[in-house]
């Protein structure tokens, strides 16, 4: 094995994951509306020489994310997009767990996240909260409440939107 293709460990925090990697308008606000409405800590930046910045990492709970301003790097810029450039539409959601979803989205909302669905037990077994970003995206935030068998979850499922028939 050569130097340049000798195994390295990957570290801790990429090992068990997909690690999203957002595009946004303006990072720097993203970055600092994450840390007040979701709690985030900054890992590290690589700011962009004309500005802005390149690449980012924040944690969120324990979960990474990776984000960038859209147009940061002209040569990636045909390949990331903004929610914003996209009309406001978005084809990800970001899902994290939470100890506790009602204080996050109380945190979240007053930061200027739009509260999409307010926290609400789910027939998952997820208490769950759903909002938009200032920067278009789509987080959803759990806390776990209670173990659910496949079985049960089916029967809930098939029953989802019904009446009791009580």
């Amino acid at each position: 094995m050569t130097e340049r293709t000798a195994r390295v460990e990957i570290p801790d925090r990429y090992r068990q994951a997909v690690i999203p990697h957002i595009m946004v308008d303006d990072a720097a606000a993203a970055i600092d509306f994450y840390q007040r409405a979701f709690g985030a800590r900054e890992d590290f930046r690589i700011d962009a020489p004309d500005g802005g910045i390149l690449h980012a990492e924040i944690t969120v709970g324990r979960s990474v994310l990776m984000l960038g301003d859209a147009g940061a790097d002209d040569a990636e810029a045909a390949s990331f997009a903004a929610p914003t450039s996209l009309g406001g539409g978005t084809s990800v959601t970001l899902h994290v767990f939470v100890p506790d979803v009602d204080s996050l989205a109380e945190r979240a909302e007053a930061a200027g996240a739009e509260i999409l669905q307010p926290p609400k037990d789910m027939f998952h077994g997820d208490r769950t909260v759903i909002l938009k970003d200032p920067s278009g995206h789509i987080w959803v935030f759990l806390t776990h409440i209670e173990e659910v068998s496949q079985e049960e979850l089916r029967r809930r499922l098939a029953t989802a939107g019904r009446p009791d028939p009580v």
